[in-house]
């Protein structure tokens, strides 16, 4: 549970609240945020009352659009050079389709993550020369590459760094730097850093894609063609939100005017993806960017080659984007699948050895962790443990690589760089960044790190926080204020959603929900009988509260079949310690028989079912021999159970149980014979075949499950491969049910150039279910059975 911090006493004026329309909650909420003036707070809120800032306010930004103009009046061959990120390709992007637009001659570059690391690295540079180059652009990158601006000044070739990471400096305080006029930069034609610029300027916290638009709007005013840079607005958007930039000046203007460009949804690619994910774009927000379409996007760049994605965000041609976006679907899943596993494996390490805990910075290394995900993980145990987390991939006898995510009140740059003796490189911002370190290092430097974090901190104990913004009831409750609210967004760094605490409910309801039921879906009441559904978000495993609590939640509007519903989100509860006690019933816990060592195990399930006359046989994947079992969905509560074949995964076991809540549990040990890729696909084409002739093609995916023996995840990469191969066509989703119908051979399989990588996911989540099976076959039993 977090400490929660009482919303601040704060009122705003009556002029402030009535020019806001009324209300007293988002009046408040833009007084605390600093918006205490109406003029203020309306150019806040509406993007129309804002006053642009002029890109020429941005350093350097002159004179890179006079060296611009004079490349594209010689028709010198620019190159334009960005990172993989979401932030980067769009930078890229940005700056590619504006330079092709005034009819340049211009190549672009993305560096490969696995091979090349962010940043201009010299045999790529030395490529470029080699197929011709005048002028090289750098996007969201570039400001601390000396060596390769004074290698690209040696061979004759001009360098432009737009850029927003933080600068070179001998000062222990960037922004000190700045202000003292001291920071090292590379000796280029121009830097663009909006870093030179004083904090609190409306261009200050813009991110590479930022940079890059307000670049782009320069040259095309320059061309006396302004308006044409607004059809750029989606992708500065896209970065912006992908980047977690803070949300001020400029930076909030972009993304409110991106975001309405994005929904008019005129960019063939990005339209593709959001069919693919079945999102409606006239509805997009902020959080489709951050939960659906930059983790698609993100995902070619941290496992694959990003620079496809700059096709993908300008072809015309739908062929090529339904191609490229299947493969960012795929690529995505995979992504999802190794970070629950280093996820995992980070926990795992943590209880193997708590007193890790005791340090103020959480420093974890693995030789197989796929260094192109750690971030995404770091950050997540950021939101568990409430500290900066650094997570670093070391194979055995190569320089350990990875990530780092921070706190508030930790800029993890600096503190990194107090250290710089003992790393190899690093980089980044305030609250995140990449390094890389001798393996022999690590431990003297999460000593050090340690040590420097405390003192960021002032020596205080961790305790993770929530700032809450304001009390309601659950009669308060309605579409109507929370549209309301939702004037405040677009949220994100800088401009947080509101979190708001519900008092005194109580659960009275709870179930999993999820592709592998992961999330919580559950009901809560108040004193007058009024209840709400909250969603609690990966919250299934976590222990619920009893009695009555305060609930912490986010607020926002959903679109169900084209229907606009209220989504209530749980962040946090705490008890109500004037609360009456509760009895709480003692915790489950059956009788427990391992029979996995039968020699005959028939006999003794034979044996069984005349000693339990009403005794369950949980069998999943076709009943061998003399065994009469049922699957998971067939299964009745509170009856004795044989578990006959070995589940595939702990999950699975554990919802099982939880549901049947069996007296006795009989532990046998048939192996279902589903974890090899051939035996699934021929059981599940066959479980297919037949849905299509009987039932008008219509599946549900858990009965699929059960016929196969397997996990949500497996049955529905296995439908992705029967439909990239050729062999089906997904006709609709709803919810777990699906309609099907045999694929047309005359037309081209949809996601054919997906097939390979679909195959290794299909192929990694199977061998996850094999590992578990061999687990269950000698672990203890009351491990597996814990509940």
């Amino acid at each position: 549970m977090l400490k929660w911090l009482e919303p601040p006493e704060m009122r705003a004026s009556t002029a402030l609240q009535q020019a806001v329309g009324g209300n007293p909650l988002v009046a408040d909420t833009l007084a605390r945020r600093g918006f205490s003036q109406p003029q203020a707070a309306l150019a806040f809120l509406h993007p129309e009352r804002y006053q642009p800032t002029p890109a020429e306010q941005l350093p350097g930004l002159s004179t890179a659009v006079d060296r611009l103009e004079q490349a594209l009046q010689k028709q010198e061959r620019i190159w334009v050079w960005g990172d993989f990120d979401v932030d980067g390709q769009t930078a890229t992007t940005i700056l590619v389709s504006m330079l092709q637009d005034l009819g340049a001659d211009v190549r672009y570059h993305i560096p490969v993550r696995a091979t090349e690391s962010h940043g201009i690295n010299l045999p790529w540079l030395e490529k470029i020369l080699q197929q011709g180059a005048d002028l090289l652009l750098t996007c969201d990158t570039g400001v601390t590459a000396f060596e390769a601006v004074e290698y690209a000044s040696q061979q004759g070739l001009d360098i432009i760094i737009t850029d927003h990471h933080e600068l070179a400096t001998s000062a222990s305080d960037p922004a000190a730097a700045v202000q003292s006029g001291t920071p090292r930069l590379p000796a280029a034609c121009a830097v663009v850093n909006p870093k030179l610029l004083p904090p609190g300027h409306p261009l200050s916290t813009l991110p590479g894609a930022g940079v890059a638009y307000k670049l782009a709007e320069a040259m095309y005013t320059r061309a006396g063609n302004s308006q044409a840079c607004q059809a750029l607005l989606d992708l500065a958007a896209l970065g912006i939100v992908a980047d977690l930039a803070i949300q001020q000046g400029e930076t909030r203007y972009l993304l409110q005017l991106g975001l309405e460009v994005l929904r008019q949804n005129h960019r063939l690619g990005l339209s593709t993806m959001l069919e693919i994910a079945e999102v409606n774009p006239q509805l997009l927000t902020e959080e489709h960017i951050s939960f659906v379409i930059a983790p698609r996007m993100n995902a070619l760049g941290r496992l694959g080659d990003a620079n496809p994605m700059v096709e993908l965000l300008t072809t015309q041609d739908s062929g090529r984007a339904r191609s490229l976006a299947y493969e960012l679907e795929s690529l995505n899943a995979y992504r999802k699948l190794i970070s629950d596993q280093i996820f995992q494996g980070a926990q795992a390490q943590i209880q193997a050895n708590p007193s890790l805990l005791d340090s103020s910075v959480l420093v974890l290394a693995h030789p197989q962790w796929e260094a192109g995900v750690l971030g995404l993980v770091a950050s997540r145990l950021v939101e568990s443990y409430h500290r900066p987390v650094i997570l670093l991939k070391a194979p055995p006898g190569e320089t350990a690589r990875g990530s780092a995510r921070s706190i508030e009140g930790v800029h993890i740059t600096e503190a990194i760089a107090r250290h710089q003796r003992l790393l190899a490189g690093f980089g980044g911002h305030p609250m995140a960044a990449g390094l890389s370190i001798a393996p022999e290092n690590i431990p003297e430097f999460r000593r050090a790190i340690n040590r420097t974090v405390h003192e960021m901190l002032g020596g205080a104990p961790q305790e993770g926080t929530l700032q809450i913004d304001g009390y309601l009831t659950l009669s308060d409750l309605s579409l109507e204020l929370v549209a309301d609210l939702e004037r405040l967004a677009p949220f994100g760094p800088g401009n947080p959603p509101l979190t708001l605490a519900l008092r005194n409910v109580q659960i009275t309801s709870h179930s999993t929900v999820g592709k592998n039921q992961e999330h919580l879906l559950l009901t809560v009441q108040d004193q007058s009988g009024n209840a709400q559904r909250v969603i609690w978000w990966q919250g299934a495993g976590w222990p619920l509260p009893e009695g009555a609590i305060d609930l912490a939640v986010s607020l926002r509007t959903t679109s169900y079949k084209g229907q606009r519903e209220l989504q209530v989100v749980w962040l946090d509860a705490r008890p109500i310690p004037s609360a009456p006690e509760t009895i709480q019933a003692a915790p489950y816990q059956p009788e427990i028989f391992d029979l996995r060592q039968e020699l005959h195990p028939e006999q003794a399930l034979l044996r069984l079912r005349q000693q339990f006359p009403s005794l369950q046989v949980w069998c999943e994947g076709g009943s061998p021999g003399a065994v009469q079992g049922q699957t998971r969905l067939e299964l009745n509560v509170g009856e004795p159970l044989a578990i006959w074949t070995s589940p595939p995964g702990s999950d699975v076991l554990r919802q099982v149980l939880h549901r049947l809540r069996p007296g006795q549990v009989f532990l046998f040990n048939a192996n279902p014979g589903m974890d090899e890729p051939t035996a699934f696909l021929e059981r599940l084409a066959g479980l297919v075949k037949r849905a299509i002739s009987a039932r008008d093609g219509v599946v549900e995916l858990e009965a699929l499950c059960a016929a196969t023996a397997q996990h949500l995840a497996v049955v529905r990469t296995g439908l992705e491969w029967l439909q990239a191969r050729g062999y089906i066509t997904i006709v609709s989703r709803q919810d777990d049910r699906l309609q099907l119908k045999p694929a047309d051979r005359q037309q081209p399989a949809q996601g054919q150039a997906a097939l390979p990588q679909i195959s290794a996911r299909l192929k990694a989540l199977l061998e996850e279910s094999d590992a578990y099976r061999r687990h269950y076959a000698t672990a203890p039993p009351q491990s597996l059975i814990r509940l």
